[in-house]
C-alpha cells in the first residue's frame, strides 16, 4: 500500500491530439510549486499520481495550480484481487464517520473479471456485512468510495477536493496584462491565467501625481496573481507622466481618457512585441466607466493591430468583486490610492468619441518621441510569489 495525491485532469482530457503537451506543462507547474516538498509523479492520459508522505501539503499546493479538475487523497494497492480490494474498502471506511455509503468501481483494465457494477456490489455487500448501522444511498452518500483498477494497480480513495480548473499556465501562449491596482484587472488577470496564457504585467506610473504607493499596491497584486502565474509576474513600470501632461496642455479635457487610453494601448502593444506576447489583457467592463462604453472601446483599439482580451467585460460589478475576494486581491485593490487613470478624470469624459477628432489630437502632440522615450526608461520589476524573492532590474 502505498499513499497517493491523485490529480484528476477535467477540461485536459478533451485535448487528445495534443495531451501530452498539456500534461507535460501540468507536471513542470506542479514540479515548480511543489518545490522543496517531498513527492514523485507519475502520469498517464487518464490521471496524475503524486507520491508522498506529505499530502496535506501538497494537496493545499495544487489547489493554486490551473489545469487541476480534482485533488483526491488515496491509496495505491499492488494487489488487484477481489477479496484484497474488499479489505482495503472496508479499512479505508473503518476510519471514516459515515451512515451512507456508494461504492464506485471504474475499471480501465476492461478484462478483469466482472462489470463494474457488479464489483460495485459486489463489495457493498461485504461492506454492509461488516459495518453496522450502515445503509447504502447511491444518490446522496456520506462517502463515497472510489475503485479504479488499472492495468497493474489498484486506485482506491473517498471523494476529493475541487481544482481551479482551466489549462496549465503557459500552454496557450503569453499576455501582457494592464495592471492598474483597481478591483478589475487583478481579476482579469487570474482569469487569463485560468486559461493558459501566461501573464507579464505593465503599469503606467505617473510621479509626482501618483503615491510609491500607488506602485506598491500593484506589486502586492502582482504577488497574489504570481501564486498562478508559475511563480512570478514581470511588471513593466511606464512612467506616464509627460505623456500624461502633455495631454492635459493640449487636449481637450473631454477627450483626455480616450487619448491617454489609445497611448497605454499603443505602448502595450510595443511591449508585447518584445517579450513575444500575443495579447493584451484588461480589467474593461462595458458600461463601467466612459472609455469602456462599445464606441469609446472602438476608438481606443483603433490605435493598435493587437488582439485585447477583456475577461470581465460582461461582469457586473458585483460579480467581479466577488471573485476579487475569492483570489485575495480585493482588499489590496481597495487601498486608497490612486493610478493615473483616476486622478485626471474630467467631469464629462467624451462616452461617444470621434475617430476622426482622435486622430486629429493625436497631431497635436509628438506622442511617437514620448512613447519611445517611455519604453526605453521602463522599469522592470520581477514579483515572485514569495516577498523576499522579488527584485528589480533597471532597464
Amino acid at each position: 500500500m502505498k499513499r497517493v495525491v491523485i490529480i484528476k485532469y477535467g477540461e485536459l482530457s478533451t485535448k487528445s491530439d495534443n495531451i501530452n503537451f498539456f500534461l507535460k506543462t501540468l507536471k513542470n507547474n506542479i514540479d515548480k510549486k511543489l518545490e522543496g516538498l517531498s513527492y514523485e509523479i507519475r502520469y498517464d492520459h487518464g490521471r496524475m499520481i503524486i507520491f508522498t508522505e506529505e499530502v496535506e501539503k501538497i494537496k493545499n499546493k495544487l489547489q493554486e495550480v490551473f489545469g487541476i479538475h480534482e485533488i483526491c487523497d488515496g491509496y495505491l494497492y499492488e494487489d488487484r484481487s477481489l477479496e484484497s480490494i474488499k479489505e482495503n474498502v472496508l479499512s479505508l471506511l473503518n476510519n471514516e464517520p459515515f451512515s451512507s455509503f456508494k461504492i464506485t468501481v471504474k475499471r480501465s483494465d476492461k478484462s478483469y473479471p466482472g462489470t463494474s457494477i457488479s464489483l460495485a456490489s459486489d463489495i457493498g455487500a461485504y461492506i454492509l456485512k461488516n459495518i453496522p448501522n450502515i445503509t447504502v444511498d447511491v444518490n446522496n452518500p456520506d462517502v463515497n468510495v472510489i475503485v479504479e483498477i488499472r492495468l497493474n494497480e489498484v486506485l482506491i480513495y473517498a471523494g476529493g477536493i475541487p481544482g481551479l480548473g482551466g489549462y496549465p499556465v503557459s500552454t496557450l501562449g503569453k499576455g501582457l496584462l494592464m495592471l492598474s491596482g483597481g478591483i478589475d484587472s487583478p481579476v482579469a488577470g487570474y482569469l487569463a491565467i485560468k486559461r493558459g496564457v501566461k501573464i507579464e504585467a505593465v503599469y503606467f506610473d505617473s510621479p509626482p501625481h501618483t503615491s510609491p504607493m500607488a506602485l506598491k499596491k500593484v506589486e502586492d497584486l502582482a504577488r497574489v496573481l504570481a501564486k498562478y502565474n508559475s511563480g512570478e509576474v514581470k511588471i513593466h513600470v511606464i512612467n506616464f507622466t509627460k505623456i500624461q501632461e502633455e495631454i492635459i496642455k493640449n487636449i481637450p479635457k473631454y477627450y483626455l481618457i480616450t487619448m491617454m487610453r489609445r497611448m497605454m494601448y499603443k505602448i502595450s502593444a510595443l511591449i508585447c512585441g518584445s517579450i513575444n506576447a500575443h495579447a493584451i489583457i484588461n480589467g474593461e467592463s462595458i458600461g463601467q466607466v466612459a472609455s469602456q462604453t462599445l464606441k469609446s472601446m472602438q476608438v481606443i483599439n483603433e490605435a493598435i493591430k493587437m488582439p485585447v482580451l477583456r475577461p470581465v467585460c460582461t461582469y457586473d460589478k458585483l460579480e467581479i468583486i466577488e471573485l476579487s475576494k475569492k483570489i485575495g486581491t480585493y482588499d489590496i485593490s481597495i487601498r486608497p490610492y490612486e493610478d493615473c487613470c483616476t486622478i485626471f478624470v474630467p467631469d464629462h469624459p467624451v462616452i461617444h468619441p470621434d475617430i476622426n477628432l482622435a486622430h486629429e489630437y493625436e497631431t497635436l502632440v509628438d506622442f511617437d518621441t514620448l512613447v519611445y522615450e517611455a519604453i526605453k526608461n521602463q522599469n522592470i520589476l520581477h514579483i515572485k510569489d514569495t516577498e523576499e524573492n522579488n527584485f528589480r532590474d533597471l532597464l
